[in-house]
Order: structure tokens, then C-alpha cells, then sequence
């Protein structure tokens, strides 16, 4: 007959017990933790140097103008993940993340979306473009300091701006009615160069979809073209500039600059 192991037995008896302790506590802990109330409401907004069109202030009407209860309200009964969907949805705002914590405390932390260039469009409608390629509604509360759009833009907000630049540009049907691709590609790689974004400030699209700059020196017009081979002409640019306009009275010698020919730049004296 096989000896019983009482030590052995006498070990899982205690386990057995340990763990039911374990879990009648968490049971109650977490009892108690639904009871508790949400009493702080903390509120985080990142990027904010870059950008003032959200604050904490306007997150907090934003809930309140939809009656959304936080404050005072037991923690079981706040709907964490619907709250945070609908704050995803406001139209400064690039990303929020909520949560809460047994010690009554509701976290928001937030992060604010970046403009990258404004279009106003033939309708005389103006929106911007954002750096994740979304389009985003002008503010009563800040006006961005970005590069401008203008000339033939047909597209409105309205029928855009559940579209990205990503997606357009996935779209064949489009991306051939499209210019928005466009102008974002243009804008990125200008914003993006510490020399170009000093420089350009205005960008016009003529009938033909190409692309005309106005720099912020000098009374001249740079015919762009399509927005191909944007690195290529940007570099003629610069090298014109340095040594061909580096000169006293040159910047103002020329009314255009042509870089829609490969390898060369075309100019006409005023």
C-alpha cells in the first residue's frame, strides 16, 4: 500500500486556502472600486507649442455641451470607451486616449492635431490639410502660420474631408480628379526643408493642375509644373538661387523661373 504524502498534502491545503483568500479579497477590492466616485478630472494636451486650436478648457465644454457625465459619477457607470470615441471625433484633436483609477482619478491625455497647409478652394472655402494627410476645419481660436493653397481647387470640405490624402491617393478615380495628393506632397516636402519653408509662402494651382510658388523674397513667379520630381527641382531651385540671384539686385531681375525642364532653369527678365 502507498504511503500518503501528508506533507505534500498538507502544502496544497494551504495553497487551496491562500488562494481563496486571495480571490475573496480581490473580489472585494474590486467591490469596492465600482463604488468609487471619478472626483479629479485630469487633462493632458500634447503638442501644444506647435498649435493652440485645443486647450483643457475646451475639452471640458466639449463634454459638457454633450451633458456628459464624469465628475461624481461611480467609476463602474463611467463609459470609458465611448467617451474616448467621441472625443476622437472632435476636429482638433488627433488622438486622446481616457482612462480611469481606483483612487477616483479620470486621465486624459490628448494630442493636438498639426496643420501642414491651408487650401482655400475656387468656392472661396478654406480648410487645411494636417500632417497625417486628413483635412481639418478652420478655428475661431487660432489661425495656423502654414503655407497657402489657392487657385483652381475645386474639392469642398464637406465631401473631402472623410477622405485622406492616403486614401485619395489609393483611388484611381480620385486621384485623377484630385489635387489634394498633390498639394500635400508639395507641402511636405516644403515644410520639411529649413530652406524652402523660409522661402516659399504661397503656392497657386493654374488650370492645367500644375504648380506655380511665390517666394517671400523678391517679386518673381516660380513655375513649379506637375508635382513630380519634386526633390529634383527643388534642388535646381536652390543652387539657382545661391548662385545665380546671390547677387545685389538679381532678386528682382527675373518676373519668372521656370523648373519644369530637366536639368536646366528657365528664366524671363522682367
Amino acid at each position: 500500500m502507498k504511503k500518503l504524502n501528508y506533507k505534500k498534502i498538507i502544502v496544497t491545503v494551504l495553497w487551496i486556502i491562500a488562494l481563496s483568500g486571495l480571490m475573496t479579497s480581490l473580489a472585494f477590492v474590486n467591490k469596492k472600486e465600482k463604488l468609487v466616485k471619478a472626483e479629479h478630472l485630469n487633462i493632458n494636451v500634447q503638442n501644444t507649442n506647435e498649435n493652440q486650436f485645443i486647450d483643457e478648457d475646451d475639452i471640458r465644454d466639449f463634454f459638457n455641451e454633450r451633458k456628459d457625465s464624469i465628475l461624481n459619477v461611480e467609476l463602474k457607470n463611467i463609459d470609458v470607451n465611448g467617451l474616448e470615441k467621441v472625443l476622437n471625433t472632435h476636429p482638433a484633436i488627433e488622438n486622446a486616449d481616457l482612462s480611469v483609477d481606483v483612487n477616483g482619478d479620470v486621465k486624459i491625455n490628448v494630442r493636438a492635431r498639426t496643420p501642414l497647409v491651408r487650401v482655400i478652394n475656387m468656392d472661396g472655402e478654406s480648410y487645411y490639410i494636417d500632417t497625417q494627410t486628413k483635412l481639418m476645419p478652420l478655428s475661431d481660436k487660432y489661425t495656423a502660420r502654414v503655407l497657402v493653397v489657392n487657385g483652381f481647387v475645386f474639392e469642398p470640405y464637406a465631401r473631402r474631408h472623410m477622405f485622406s490624402v492616403n486614401d485619395i491617393k489609393k483611388n484611381e478615380m480620385f486621384k485623377e480628379l484630385s489635387v489634394l495628393d498633390d498639394i500635400y506632397e508639395l507641402a511636405n516636402y516644403i515644410t520639411k526643408d529649413s530652406v524652402l519653408i523660409n522661402l516659399i509662402h504661397q503656392i497657386s494651382i493654374t488650370k492645367e493642375r500644375e504648380f506655380e510658388l511665390f517666394p517671400s523674397i523678391g517679386n518673381h513667379k516660380i513655375e513649379f509644373g506637375e508635382a513630380t520630381n519634386i526633390a529634383e527641382k527643388f534642388e535646381k531651385l536652390k543652387v539657382f538661387y545661391t548662385d545665380g540671384l546671390n547677387k545685389t539686385d538679381n532678386w528682382n531681375k527675373y518676373s519668372t523661373i521656370n523648373l519644369k525642364y530637366k536639368n536646366q532653369v528657365v528664366c524671363t527678365k522682367k
